[in-house]
C-alpha cells in the first residue's frame, strides 16, 4: 500500500509538472494573444530556453532603455516601460519622438529643425515613426519575442545552420499584429547555447523561398540581457541598455541620442 501511494504521488507530481510546462514555466508566460492552442509545446519549450539564455524573463522586462543603431541609417532610443521612442535618421535629418503604446499615436516630429505643426503632417511621420520601431526594434531583440502577441510557434524540424552547427528549426507566423502580420519567420535555435543564431524571413507565410536568411550572432551582455548586432552584410551597431536618459529627451529635440 506504501509503494503504491508512493507510486501515485509520483505520476501526479510528474502530470503537474508537464501540466504547469505546457503552460509556460520558467518565468517566461506568454503574451496575452499568443497562439497557445495552434503553437507546439516543443516550440515553446525552445522559446522558454532562449530567454533564459538571453537573460531570463525577470531581466528582460526589468530592461528599461535600449539604444542602437540601425544599419548606419538611423538611431532609435526606445523606452520599454512608457512606450516611448526617439528615431533621429542620419540621412534625411528627420527626428522623431512617438510613444508607441498609445492609441492614437502621440509625439512630435521636426525635420532640419522645424517642428511640424500641420494635424496630418503629424499623424502620418508619427504613424511612419511606429513602423520604423516595429521593424528596427524586431531586428535587435525577436529573440524575446517567440511567446509574443499574435505569434503562432511551431516546431519545423532538427536543422543545421549555415555553418554546419546543428540547431532546431522553428517558425512564426502572425495574426492580427503589427503592419505586416503576413510576414513569416524561420528561426534556428542553437543546440550548443539555445540561443537563436539565424533567421529567415519570409514575405507571405505561404512563400516556399524565403526574402533573405541572415545569421544572427556576435551576443554581448548589455545591462542584464544578452542582445546581438551582426546579421551578416546588415548590422546594428552602438548598442546600449541604458538605466536612464536626460529626463527630457522624449519631449524635445534639444539633445542627439
Amino acid at each position: 500500500m506504501k509503494l503504491h501511494y508512493i507510486a501515485l504521488l509520483l505520476i501526479v507530481t510528474f502530470s503537474f509538472c508537464e501540466q504547469e510546462n505546457s503552460q509556460g514555466t520558467y518565468g517566461n508566460e506568454p503574451a496575452i494573444g499568443f497562439n497557445l492552442e495552434a503553437s507546439d509545446q516543443k516550440a515553446i519549450e525552445i522559446a522558454d530556453l532562449v530567454m533564459e539564455a538571453m537573460g531570463g524573463r525577470q531581466a528582460w522586462d526589468q530592461t528599461r532603455f535600449i539604444k542602437w543603431n540601425f544599419f548606419g541609417a538611423r538611431k532609435l532610443l526606445w523606452d520599454k516601460h512608457t512606450g516611448w521612442v526617439r528615431i533621429e535618421d542620419q540621412r534625411s535629418d528627420l527626428r522623431i519622438n512617438v510613444n508607441v503604446y498609445q492609441e492614437p499615436l502621440q509625439g512630435k516630429v521636426s525635420k532640419g529643425g522645424t517642428l511640424f505643426e500641420n494635424a496630418d503632417s503629424l499623424a502620418y511621420y508619427l504613424d511612419r515613426g511606429n513602423r520604423i520601431w516595429i521593424n528596427d526594434s524586431y531586428w535587435l531583440v525577436m529573440p524575446f519575442k517567440l511567446k509574443d502577441s499574435g505569434v503562432t510557434l511551431t516546431y519545423e524540424q532538427e536543422d543545421t545552420l549555415m555553418t554546419g552547427e546543428k540547431a532546431t528549426k522553428l517558425r512564426l507566423t502572425f495574426e492580427g499584429v503589427g503592419v505586416t502580420p503576413q510576414n513569416a519567420y524561420d528561426v534556428w535555435v542553437s543546440k550548443s547555447d539555445t540561443l537563436v543564431r539565424q533567421w529567415a524571413y519570409y514575405r507571405e507565410a505561404f512563400d516556399t523561398v524565403p526574402m533573405f536568411v541572415y545569421p544572427w550572432d556576435d551576443y554581448s551582455k548589455f545591462g542584464h540581457i544578452k542582445l546581438s548586432g551582426n546579421r551578416g552584410t546588415r548590422n546594428l551597431s552602438e548598442i546600449e541598455v541604458l538605466d536612464s536618459v536626460s529626463a527630457t529627451i522624449f519631449s524635445s529635440f534639444d539633445e542627439e541620442i
